[in-house]
């Protein structure tokens, strides 16, 4: 590995690639020692940013007999250095080829990162599907939200991890410590045998057969051995108090996306939007206890050294101690100079006072996301918020002194018309006329609203799972539209790609068949495919059309509810039954409460969550 050392110098941040970081984990390998690589497939700068990765390592690190260690993709420059001088990826900690490992474990964190998984498997000289990989090769592992519907992929992996791995990692660990010492034919089938019939949340694809119909729809997903579980149920960590969190974090020895404590609050989420997966697959809600957060924030601030502290979850601002949090974090370090932030605020429970504590010293701008332009579709979408939420929390964060306000929408949404569109117009020209109200019919300087739209993805799990996706001519006529509509020196307008939303739901809904049109799209050049400058959409329409796979009737088809689907094996502990009441009460345009108010019957309590609800 010495020889990285030579041109380092010549690529773009060698930092990426040096590791040496404060609070690095460093081990002495011996035999019995399992190194394990934690993946990221992404650059350095996002995978350093992400809490999960911090967690998870430092999780398998307690263990006395494993060594988990950390790699990245490398960006183009670097990739074209290492491919010229046969440089396979290696790890950070000790610079160990990934090949070299006995676990190499991605996170699936985004289906645009899928093609980088199998970059970094080549350039490391790994076998790409599990079916060519042999007894020295490593185990490749997948977990992340996207196993829950991990099909299109599927091909690729030899484990995947369903639900939270704090606890099903080291269970694993603990099957294949066996297995280490011994050398003989067979020996990683046996392993993945003892796995999948011994650890719940563990999912072997090659161990389970894709069936179609005669017209090549699917139809269902069966194993193929004796006790290996028909469906695979999630796993959750029932006390976040607790469950292992790092007594040290990380430092980036380079600028990454998020450089910070990350103080992650609870787990789950209650207001059950129907576009949402995250708010199904997290079911249910776990929170710390304050008293825990407040340990956990001494310890990091002084094993660190970072200046801000982040309050992290699906919706911080629901956390139910957080104003009493907020208080006791600003009395003890307000004269430390430290920063809080709250990355997800709420509309209907904004708080000035909140607000305050933790933007202090700059009050630029504050993020919300009322997602739709109508109460109408608002309703449809299940986002308990109104018009007059929004303009009566402007009013009081300009008259608090914030200059600014960020607007999350989404458009293609399930039953959307031209008029939600309006509706998003008008409400940001609402805010605009709530600034100038504040400030006696003018407008306050360095006044903007920024407005940011995404285009709906119809995600596994979800109530909106059977709904289309609008075609790429229709969004981007909707894109034209809003476009034309916020022209105004006080607002500024960016709105995701449609190309890559398009093949993002493509890759949420496939079934086990994308696997071979995600080998040919990675074999034409197509990675980092959610980077504008990166993606090749011709070259996956290629692909799709050599494998004879037609990606609109994924994407973009409505498809009935009694429908097999490629995650229907996956449970998640919500009940399909639910989702369909769910898709029906949208249909309705019918709201659903909270469930911490009032049970809505989603059945996660009657196994995975009982006794949590």
């Amino acid at each position: 590995m010495k020889e990285i050392y030579s041109f380092l110098g010549d690529v773009e941040k060698p930092g990426r690639y040096i590791g040496s970081e404060l609070n690095i984990i460093k081990k002495e390998p011996h035999e019995k020692m399992i190194r394990y690589g934690f993946i990221f497939p992404d650059v350095y700068e996002i995978g350093m940013s992400h809490l999960g990765l911090h967690i998870l390592h430092g999780a398998l690190n307690e263990l006395e007999n494993v060594w988990c260690e950390r790699a990245f993709a490398v960006g183009a420059d670097m990739e074209e250095k290492m491919r010229e001088k046969s440089i396979p990826i290696f790890t950070l900690e000790s610079k160990t080829p990934l090949k070299e490992l006995d676990f190499v474990g991605f996170t699936l964190q985004y289906e645009m990162s899928y093609t980088n998984i199998l970059n970094i498997m080549e350039i490391s000289d790994i076998p790409l599907f599990s079916k060519d990989r042999g007894e020295e090769d490593p185990i490749i592992m997948f977990g992340g939200p996207c196993a829950y519907n991990v099909e299109p992929i599927a091909d690729f992996a030899d484990i995947v991890m369903i639900g939270e791995g704090e606890e099903t990692l080291p269970e694993v660990m603990n099957i294949f410590s066996k297995y280490k010492e011994k050398a003989y034919p067979g020996r990683k089938k046996d392993f993945l045998l003892e796995v999948a019939r011994n650890v719940k949340g563990a999912y072997i694809p090659a161990f389970y057969e894709a069936h179609y119909d005669t017209d090549g729809k699917f139809k269902e997903i069966k194993p193929i051995y004796e006790g290996v579980p028909p469906k695979i149920q999630k796993r959750i960590i029932r006390n976040m108090d607790e469950v292992y969190f790092p007594q040290k974090l990380l430092v980036p020895n380079i600028d990454v996306v998020h450089s910070r404590i990350m103080l992650e609050l609870f787990r789950g989420c209650t207001r059950g939007c129907r576009f949402c997966q995250a708010g199904i697959i997290y079911r249910p809600i776990r929170e710390r206890s304050k008293e825990k957060l407040l340990e956990i924030a001494e310890t990091l601030i002084r094993s660190t050294g970072h200046e801000e502290i982040s309050l992290t979850s699906l919706s911080s601002s629901d956390y139910t101690q957080i104003e009493e949090l907020l208080e006791e974090l600003d009395q003890k370090y307000s004269c430390e100079n430290l920063s809080l932030s709250l990355p997800s605020l709420r509309l209907d429970n904004f708080s000035l006072d909140m607000a305050q504590k933790v933007q202090k010293a700059r009050r630029s701008s504050l993020t919300f996301a009322p997602e739709a332009g109508t109460q109408r579709l608002r309703d449809v979408i299940n986002k308990g918020v109104t018009k007059e939420d929004l303009i009566k929390t402007s009013k009081k964060a300009f008259e608090s002194g914030w200059s600014s306000l960020k607007l999350y929408f989404m458009t293609g949404l399930p039953t959307e018309t031209y008029e939600d569109l309006d509706g998003i117009a008008d409400l940001v020209y609402s805010v605009i006329d709530a600034n100038r109200e504040v400030n006696n019919g003018r407008l306050s300087p360095r006044f903007k609203v920024t407005v940011g739209t995404a285009v709906f993805v119809p995600k596994p799990n979800t109530p909106f799972q059977w709904f289309s996706q609008d075609t790429q001519e229709t969004m981007k006529e909707k894109q034209r539209y809003l476009k034309e509509k916020l022209r105004h020196k006080n607002i500024s307008y960016d709105y995701h790609d449609y190309d890559v939303s398009f093949l993002e739901a493509t890759m949420a809904r496939g079934d086990r068949r994308l696997s071979s049109v995600i080998h040919s799209a990675f074999k034409k050049g197509c990675k980092f495919d959610s980077w504008r400058e990166h993606f090749k959409y011709d070259l996956w329409m290629e692909a799709f059309e050599e494998n004879n796979i037609n990606p609109f009737d994924i994407a973009n088809g409505n498809w009935d509810t009694d429908q097999p689907l490629a995650w229907d094996h996956i449970d998640t502990g919500v009940s399909k039954a639910f989702l369909i009441r769910e898709w029906n009460e949208a249909l309705k345009e019918n709201t659903t409460g909270d469930c911490r108010e009032n049970c809505l019957g989603c059945d996660i309590n009657t196994d995975i969550g009982k006794g949590l609800c």
